[in-house]
């Protein structure tokens, strides 16, 4: 890690709050965006939300332990890079971890030059090598949408005609803006014949039946944006 920040996100995991804000602190140093979790749950809860690209976590946590939330985590996610921080030398902790693919593994009292080339590793990784990997993102009430075979998800994979996948694809390539109508209809058709503002609520009525409720938000006037 150099001087300048570096553009990649984190997510540090500790419950010890005087650990978890002297280390923050020292991240900050290094990267732009910096999140923490006190717990395992929020940390899950964190990274659906933020998607970070390299998270640091204790294996000790409260209401989910650290390998138990990176193997969730790795249900459906291996290209996010993880250090796990541990007071364990147990080889039985260490099988367990082999199978979450770490980054590194180190053993508590952790050093700041240990951790920084942990990240310097995390990062080479991150820069050099592509993991091909399905990427999710995570909507409200366990709904996710796939990225690669464009599938949205509840309990069970929902059916979606052709413009509501065109549509739900391009509302999630980036759900932070505001797509207009005129971005929609010339995205879903590519033309202006016929009543499209009629036909666009009509596929925009129908995809709120099958998303969590409030996903979809009218911005009267102007176009939809998605909620997550």
């Amino acid at each position: 890690m150099n001087e300048l920040k570096n553009a990649y996100t984190i997510l540090f995991v500790e419950d010890e709050k005087e650990i978890r804000q002297n280390y923050v602190i020292y991240l900050k140093k290094y990267f732009m965006d910096v999140y923490e979790a006190a717990d395992g749950v929020m940390a899950y809860e964190i990274y659906k939300s933020k998607k970070p690209d390299i998270m640091i976590v204790d294996i000790n946590l409260p209401k989910l332990n650290g390998i138990e939330f990176l193997k969730k985590v790795r249900e459906l996610d291996h290209t996010t890079k993880a250090i796990m921080l541990t007071a364990h030398a147990d080889v039985n902790y260490l099988l367990e971890a082999t199978s979450l693919k770490l980054t590194k593994y180190l053993i508590k009292p952790i050093s700041r030059n240990d951790l920084k080339e942990a990240l310097n590793l995390a990062i080479t990784e991150l820069d050099k090598y592509e993991v091909s990997s399905k990427k999710i993102l995570f909507l409200k009430d366990g709904y996710s949408w796939n990225y690669k075979t464009q599938e949205l998800k509840g309990q069970y994979s929902i059916a979606l005609t052709d413009k509501e996948r065109q549509l739900l694809q391009l509302f999630f390539s980036n759900v932070n803006i505001i797509y207009s109508y005129d971005d929609i209809i010339i995205t879903i058709w590519n033309d202006y014949e016929g009543d499209k503002i009629s036909a666009l609520k009509t596929i925009i009525k129908n995809l709120r039946k099958k998303l969590p409720k409030d996903t979809i938000k009218n911005i009267f006037g102007v176009g939809y944006k998605i909620e997550l």
